[in-house]
């Protein structure tokens, strides 16, 4: 089985490099366990319209070292809860890259991406042929592939699910 391509809207811009996620929520809400609570207060600080704004399949751009400080699941969580699909960055946090896909969330290191694309642009993860696609402006990035485990992590929905179907092969 193959990984879906990712097909949406950037629907937000992060172009700091370190960005913390938990900034996505905010600090204050980070320990917020209702999922349509917290998916309410996401990105509230950087576009009080966001969430009305977003339509499922949208994915986020990101700057250098993307995730860097402490790896809370919450605003990832909140983000997927209002449609989003996954993340283009120019690079990711080593210990954001290993929990988010081992959640199972698509992430993609594209160098580049901060200069190809604007928020709204419709863009494309081809996972076979290894672009981003801009379908806005017609142009492509390559991106750096996912390992085999990271792929398949991804593929059946983080590492639990992974974990059970290694077990059922084995």
């Amino acid at each position: 089985m193959a990984l879906a391509n990712l097909k949406g809207r950037v629907a937000w811009i992060f172009t700091e490099e370190n960005f913390d996620v938990d900034l996505i929520v905010g600090v204050k809400n980070i320990k917020i366990t209702d999922i349509n609570e917290l998916a309410k207060a996401a990105m509230e600080a950087y576009d009080p319209d966001f969430a009305s704004l977003v339509r499922k399949g949208d994915l986020i751009v990101g700057g250098g070292n993307f995730g860097y400080g402490h790896p809370h699941y919450p605003p990832l969580r909140a983000l997927a809860h209002l449609g989003l699909r996954g993340i283009i960055a120019e690079s990711f946090s080593p210990g954001f890259w290993r929990g988010e896909i081992s959640m199972g969330t698509p992430l993609v290191s594209c160098p580049g991406i901060l200069a190809a694309v604007s928020r709204w642009d419709e863009v494309e993860v081809d996972w076979d042929a290894g672009v981003v696609r801009n379908l806005t402006t017609g142009t492509s990035l390559p991106f750096e592939p996912l390992s085999l485990a990271d792929h398949a992590m991804v593929e059946t929905g983080g590492l639990v699910p992974y974990l059970k179907a290694q077990m059922q092969t084995a």
